[in-house]
């Protein structure tokens, strides 16, 4: 355990929000099951609104990673527990959705890879481990640090956002306790606060459904700003198991208005790339011509067809 985030008095976290005791849910262990189910859903409903009042900071965390993305920069998460697995979940989604390189986005979890599987408590408490993470995973001055903690003070995730500070990066929190240590030292901090739990200090209830429609946002909406999506379409899916291909076909039916034998010949005589054969579709041009066009416009397909 590393001393500068620990009092040298044992731990005392009543006064976080995840950790306080929800009055809906005592004697939740007394309720019929429908009961029991019933309040949870009503706590779930908390979510959405919570996530809606922190839109404007959302927005600005999307446009910061964009920018940072144009300029070759990427996004990393860091968290512990589910915090740390669902920052893993979304960076892992990103190259299948967007065809971006799996290191665009990254995601790092107190315990390396073994705790995504099994629970690894101990080492969300150190702030050096943090911080080594970020740094040996390449981030520099030019990335985005997205640290992610229900409780606000996991040290693992402020060692990694004092670094990347250091470095003069953008820093993001997200957190589900307000007036917490990691919003006080990010430059954006998003808080949703759903309220307590109603298994007391179980976030990956609330929390965690919270920390995943914020990260939906932050991920999808960087995207959809470089153009990797055109209207709602995903248009950069890379189309590898029957279920894709008959996606990508779709899109492209959907875009031209051809028919499916027309969008299957289009995206085959592409390479198997939807932007490439719409634009081939749209325009008339040749492999070669699209894939230029769309080098020409930095990938953006609207801007391609015109």
């Amino acid at each position: 355990m590393d001393l500068p985030y620990f009092m040298p008095t044992p731990l005392d976290l009543s006064h976080v929000l995840t950790e306080q005791i929800n009055s809906a849910s005592v004697d939740f262990d007394t309720l019929s099951t429908e009961q029991m189910l019933a309040v949870i859903n009503s706590e779930d409903r908390k979510v959405a609104e919570a996530v809606e009042r922190e839109l404007p900071r959302i927005a600005a965390a999307v446009d910061a990673i964009a920018a940072a993305m144009l300029e070759g920069g990427r996004l990393f998460y860091t968290g512990a527990g589910t915090s740390g697995r669902l920052g893993v979940l979304d960076a892992s989604e990103c190259p299948p959705t967007f065809n971006v390189s799996p290191d665009l986005v990254v995601g790092l979890i107190a315990g390396g890879e073994a705790a995504l599987r099994s629970a690894i408590e101990g080492s969300e408490d150190s702030v050096t481990a943090g911080a080594a993470d970020l740094l040996a995973a390449g981030f520099s001055a030019k990335d985005v640090l997205v640290g992610i903690a229900a409780s606000g003070r996991t040290p693992y995730v402020l060692g990694a956002i004092d670094a990347a500070n250091a470095l003069g990066a953008v820093t993001v929190g997200l957190v589900c306790s307000p007036d917490s240590p990691i919003s006080a030292r990010v430059k954006i901090p998003i808080e949703p606060l759903a309220g307590p739990e109603v298994i007391t200090g179980s976030t990956r209830l609330k929390s965690g459904t919270a920390t995943k429609l914020v990260l939906n946002m932050l991920s999808s909406g960087a995207m959809i700003r470089l153009g990797y999506v055109y209207s709602n379409l995903m248009v950069n899916v890379q189309p590898r198991n029957e279920k894709l291909v008959d996606r990508a076909q779709r899109i492209i039916m959907a875009v031209t208005g051809f028919n499916r034998e027309r969008a299957a010949v289009l995206l085959n005589d592409s390479g198997r790339n939807v932007r490439t054969a719409i634009v081939m579709g749209k325009l008339g041009l040749s492999r070669a011509e699209a894939e230029q066009k769309l080098d020409a416009c930095r990938g953006r397909l609207r801007e391609a067809i015109g």
